[in-house]
């Protein structure tokens, strides 16, 4: 786990409650030029970022690691703050947490390491969907065909070669570049 606050006696509290909860600090940062390489090069689970003297410099905080997309980020609070978890969430904050409450803070990792899960996953789906969508499109064009047979010709070649739908879309889609736009095409003819 990964713990960051721009107040050093914050991150010193913190750290041993979530020790606590049994789980490894990996990273203490306080800094946010460098957070974002801290988030890439240890891969935390999650990073709990606290709210300390600037909401400016959580909200910092938030935004790099949230950009560097490693892991969910869970703002902790020392007091209600409503304003400050608008904000929070509006640059992609999975929950937020009172350090008033720590026998809750289990429950609420566990619930956000669930929803990154989730939501990764959605995020695999969608980028299959559109890999699927982008090979039929390129055999529609290769083959003059529509997209029910573009797909029939994917999924005919999944089954016969005995590969996952994916692999050989992402096969038709990584390949096409190097296949004549149609077949008459002239050859290339090396220089000489």
């Amino acid at each position: 786990m990964l713990i960051a606050n721009e107040r050093r006696d914050r991150l010193a509290l913190v750290a041993p409650l979530v020790v606590a909860l049994g789980h490894e600090v990996i990273a203490r940062e306080i800094a946010v030029e460098d957070v974002g390489a801290v988030t890439a090069r240890e891969r935390p689970d999650v990073a709990l970022v606290g709210l300390g003297d600037s909401s400016a410099h959580a909200l910092a905080l938030i935004d790099t690691i949230v950009r560097e997309a490693a892991c969910p980020v869970i703002a902790l609070l020392h007091a209600p703050d409503p304003a400050f978890i608008r904000e929070a969430s509006k640059r992609g904050v999975f929950a937020h947490i009172s350090d008033d409450d720590v026998e809750d803070w289990q429950s609420s990792i566990d619930i956000v390491l669930r929803r990154f899960t989730e939501y990764h996953d959605l995020q695999g789906a969608f980028g299959r969907r559109a890999t699927i969508e982008r090979a039929k499109g390129i055999l529609m064009e290769r083959h003059a065909v529509d997209h029910e047979a573009a797909f029939a010709m994917l999924r005919e070649h999944s089954r016969s070669a005995n590969r996952k739908l994916i692999d050989v879309a992402t096969a038709v889609v990584d390949g096409h570049r190097l296949l004549p736009r149609d077949p008459g095409a002239t050859r290339h003819r090396p220089a000489g």
